[in-house]
């Protein structure tokens, strides 16, 4: 394992220059994959504070969790760059499915020795990957955190149409020429065409730093074929189909207007869970980590309270 201290560094508007203090880089070869991962220790450790593995969502990287991050500084925060995004390889051997990301939660946590007291995370379709996991693994953390989770079947349902479409974009990017391929992946009008899709906020100057952010990392994936393996596993699950095996405590939090995943469907996934409770925050979407890192915050922090290690 490798690490380094990144040093003091210019922090974008929207994100303390205090987190840098926080954070060390670090990288772990698992199974033959670089993994990159950062550590985001806690200002002062205290009685509630608690590590939490974040895992993030599809064509992100740990970018995306910054501001819940710097909204975190009673806790130390792990987040790798899932393999096959940002600056980890793609896997060696198999597809990039659920169940291959869930064996790969498992490899990372034995590497950093993180323990049955450990948070666990997910973002989207960090959502899907955190909830298979632990039905798999019921033992191997407490409790569990989903935010904008994927509640419901994506090729269903009014978003079924958009889902195919999206299907067809990259079946169809990964069998032109490399090139074009990449050309139409990476394309900075479709980027941003996404991006002001997913954008709720009225403010200016946070839509500006949310287009800034997709077009710096959204692109930042391994290569065509671990790309279009991950988007087949992001529409092909989702958190409902396990919600019955999620024992432990569960924490949905949810954009009311999500139009990825929407409120009516975590209201049906709440109901069943054994042992949940559903946030909603007013007025955001799929951006929660971007737009309403604050709300979110207390949300989590409120309810590691209720659920202590």
């Amino acid at each position: 394992m490798k690490t380094t201290n990144p040093g003091p560094s210019a922090a974008p508007a929207y994100i303390s220059p205090d987190l840098a203090a926080r954070t060390t880089a670090s990288t772990v070869e698992l199974d033959g994959t670089k993994v990159a991962f950062w550590t985001y220790d806690p200002v002062e450790t205290g009685p509630d504070t608690r590590t939490i593995l974040v895992i993030h969502g599809f064509r992100g990287d740990h970018h995306g969790l910054l501001r819940v991050a710097d909204q975190l500084p009673d806790m130390r925060i792990i987040m790798p760059d899932l393999p096959g995004f940002g600056s980890s390889g793609p896997f060696d051997s198999g597809p990039h499915s659920v169940q291959r990301y869930g064996q790969f939660i498992t490899d990372f946590m034995a590497a950093l020795d993180l323990g049955p007291d450990t948070v666990l995370l997910g973002h989207s379709f960090g959502s899907i990957i955190a909830a298979h996991f632990v039905a798999e693994h019921p033992t191997a953390v407490t409790p569990l955190i989903l935010i904008n989770p994927i509640a419901a079947p994506a090729l269903e349902g009014p978003k079924g149409i958009m889902t195919r479409l999206a299907v067809l974009y990259y079946r169809l990017a990964a069998r032109l020429p490399r090139s074009l391929g990449l050309a139409l992946l990476r394309s900075p009008l479709i980027v941003r065409v996404m991006s002001e899709a997913m954008a709720k906020t009225g403010d200016r100057n946070l839509r500006r730093f949310i287009h800034g952010q997709h077009h710096a990392y959204f692109s930042a994936f391994a290569n065509r074929d671990s790309l279009l393996e991950s988007f087949t596993a992001s529409v092909s699950s989702h958190v409902a189909e396990v919600a019955a095996r999620l024992a432990l405590p569960v924490l949905l939090i949810a954009g009311e207007k999500d139009e990825i995943a929407t409120l009516p469907d975590q209201h049906r996934l709440l109901a069943l869970l054994p042992d949940a409770e559903l946030r909603v925050i007013p007025g955001v979407g799929h951006l929660i980590h971007y737009e309403t890192p604050g709300p979110a915050a207390t949300y989590i922090r409120s309810f590691l309270k209720d659920h202590p290690a």
